[in-house]
């Protein structure tokens, strides 16, 4: 198997639980779990409650993951306990709704855990309601470390959907088209501002720029989305950087 990505590098764990948390990490990335945009700590804390509910202490542990089976699942505050006993932690019982709520919610919604596995008729807030690995990942994640894991893995999503495609897909739906002067089409992200920007380019430039060409545009998730930099320095323009930003930079 590759190098592994390291997801937590910003720890005071031990190298051994650090090394055993991106492991869970890099599982439940290449399972289409998104975790580009948490916070070390998030991250931190997803791993660790998948590792929990998977009952996995230790890397030798993978090939011994439990499985919802009917009786083995976890609720959110012994989750916090396997956290305190297992992995150098010291969390108040007082947390369990953040377990729910923001360290489990991926998972979940990715259907490799199992909310309200002993208890289907829980409501949300019922402290009965537990959590379980849901049985059809468990063969994979016993493999982990195999030579032909990565290739298991594809097969096994060749027919599913990710949570990470879902989300994608929903994002696409809502960009804005955004058309240039020169017929070179991007994709906003959507928002106020950014359908102005729209306007301000594909309206008023072609009535009163002279012809102006779009050097810059920055979009409000990516603020270099359009950048023609050989083109402004050229024409002297100040250095862009993310301190000062133009919202459009056009020449005629």
């Amino acid at each position: 198997m590759r190098t592994l990505p390291q997801y937590i590098f910003k720890s005071k764990k031990s190298q051994q639980l650090q090394k055993l948390i991106n492991e869970a990490l890099y599982i439940l990335d290449r399972f289409g779990v998104p975790l580009e945009k948490q916070t070390q700590r998030r991250l931190e804390r997803i791993g660790m409650a998948f590792l929990a509910v998977a009952n996995v202490k230790v890397s030798s542990d993978w090939a011994k993951v439990k499985e919802f089976n009917g009786t083995h699942a976890l609720r959110t505050r012994e989750i916090i306990k396997y956290w305190n006993e297992n992995f150098d932690e010291n969390i108040s019982d007082s947390s369990y709704d953040d377990i729910r709520r923001k360290d489990l919610k991926l998972i979940v919604l990715s259907e490799i855990i199992i909310s309200s596995a002993a208890n289907p008729n829980a409501a949300r807030n019922d402290g009965t309601r537990a959590f379980a690995l849901n049985p059809e990942y468990a063969p994979l994640i016993k493999a982990f470390g195999s030579v032909n894991w990565e290739d298991g893995v594809d097969d096994f999503l060749l027919n599913k959907v990710t949570l990470e495609e879902q989300l994608s897909d929903k994002r696409d739906l809502n960009l804005i088209p955004v058309n240039f002067p020169s017929g070179k089409t991007l994709k906003f992200s959507p928002g106020k501002h950014n359908e102005l920007q729209k306007i301000v380019i594909e309206e008023f430039l072609p009535r009163y720029g002279y012809g102006a060409a779009v050097l810059y545009v920055g979009d409000t998730a990516n603020k270099f989305l359009h950048l023609e930099r050989e083109r402004l320095q050229k024409l002297n323009f100040f250095e862009l950087s993310h301190g000062e930003l133009p919202d459009i930079v056009a020449y005629s």
